[in-house]
């Protein structure tokens, strides 16, 4: 049996919602994976409906709720996509809950861009590169990555390109 209250499970269970996750599972930002797996277990083993079932009712239905937002919010930041993209939202519009499809919307989109650029000029030069690439003419396709890079200077995707298209013209040296 539990050590907690009903009137704790109550409380907790109306104030879930306007908990930040980070708040919920009693952490910092700045946590690491192993001490948050450690306050995730512990509160998960605390307000699990299973470990409170000689309660009443209406503190059952309340730790059935707490679990659900501590799971939540476990799933988002345990995973490193998930939890940027959460603290990017949590940043920008204060919104202290995500919904994992949300999450991967939001990595999904950033990845598209990584990978296709956000401004017509990169974009152009990319598909250059790229058809450079298919036809071989490597020194053509470095040279267009790196016009899309003036146009996109912080794009890591067409770093990540340009680096492994040098590593191939070293190779073929």
């Amino acid at each position: 049996m539990s050590d907690l209250s009903e009137l704790e499970i109550d409380a907790l269970a109306k104030i879930a919602g306007e908990l930040s996750y980070y708040q919920l599972l009693q952490v910092e930002p700045d946590v690491s994976g192993g001490d948050l797996k450690k306050a995730y277990y512990s509160l998960s083993r605390s307000y699990h409906p299973d470990a409170n079932r000689n309660l009443p009712e209406k503190a059952r239905e309340g730790c059935h709720r707490i679990s659900k937002v501590l799971t939540e919010a476990y799933c988002v930041l345990r995973d490193p996509r998930k939890r940027k993209a959460y603290d990017a939202q949590l940043e920008e519009t204060g919104d202290l809950r995500i919904q994992l499809a949300e999450a991967a919307a939001s990595h999904a989109k950033s990845e598209s861009v990584r990978r296709t650029g956000s401004t017509p000029q990169s974009k152009q030069f990319l598909l250059k590169a790229e058809e450079d690439v298919r036809n071989g003419n490597l020194p053509s396709a470095v040279q267009n990555l790196q016009m899309a890079l003036t146009f996109e200077p912080g794009n890591t995707g067409f770093n990540e390109m340009l680096e492994e298209l040098r590593k191939r013209q070293q190779a073929d040296k």
